[in-house]
């Protein structure tokens, strides 16, 4: 049978790379990518050459049906999302459920991830974390899934766009303009940008700006530390 294998790849700063997933996608027969331009600079920058594949959230299934063909000829198939690790808030449940049930080898290569990193960075503590990934971009649905999730004792993670960080904080501190909030922006990049204070500060700074760039990680102090 075959060898899936789910790599984890750098959020922006390509040095985050782990040794083993370097050695894996060199031995690898095939590398699957959620976007392969994405991924090809990746491989480019370690000078690793392989037949890729596409595998992207808007044609999952089909996606899905070259790998496990490979996989049925005995293949290694090491499967990148376009940063973080696949699976979570990205591409590849699909694919590692369709593996496993086939009887192929499923195998997580850990390592960059944009909701660990802002945890590890915030400071706020706390038991428990929630990880809820990117809210509805309808208004109305977003509020009442950040109104439930702020009634909540844990702390959690939310991934936004530029285009519309500031109305997502806006509704947290509609909510409750002193609660916590670390935004993390740009994270192993360059431009690495923390800002953390209460709601009603966190969004005066994003309104001082008039354009955001980057993609935004928001973490919500929960009821417990409110």
């Amino acid at each position: 049978m075959g060898k899936l294998l789910l790599v984890a790849t750098p959020i922006g700063n390509l040095g985050d790379i782990t040794i083993r997933a370097l050695e894996e996608l060199k031995g690898a027969d095939a590398i699957a990518c959620e976007d392969t331009r994405h991924t090809l600079k990746l491989l480019s920058h370690f000078e690793i050459r392989k037949p890729l594949l596409s595998f992207h959230a808007n044609d999952e299934e089909r996606g899905a049906a070259r790998i496990i063909g490979l996989l049925a000829q005995g293949k290694t198939v090491a499967y990148c999302s376009d940063a973080g690790t696949p699976g979570l808030s990205d591409p590849g449940a699909m694919l590692a459920r369709l593996a496993r049930e086939g009887g192929h080898q499923v195998s997580p290569l850990p390592g960059a991830c944009a909701f660990a990193a802002l945890v590890s960075a915030s400071g706020f503590g706390g038991r428990s974390f929630l990880f809820d990934g990117f809210p509805s971009p309808k208004s109305g649905r977003r509020k009442t899934r950040v109104t439930e999730l702020m009634a909540r004792a844990e702390s959690f993670v939310l991934y936004e766009s530029p285009h519309r960080v500031a109305r997502l904080v806006a509704d947290i501190a509609s909510v409750d303009p002193e609660r916590k909030v670390c935004l993390g922006r740009e994270m192993t990049k360059i431009y690495e940008e923390f800002i953390v204070g209460t709601a009603a500060e966190v969004l005066a700074k994003l309104s001082e700006k008039e354009e955001q760039r980057g993609e935004f990680s928001v973490l919500v102090a929960g009821s417990e530390l409110a």
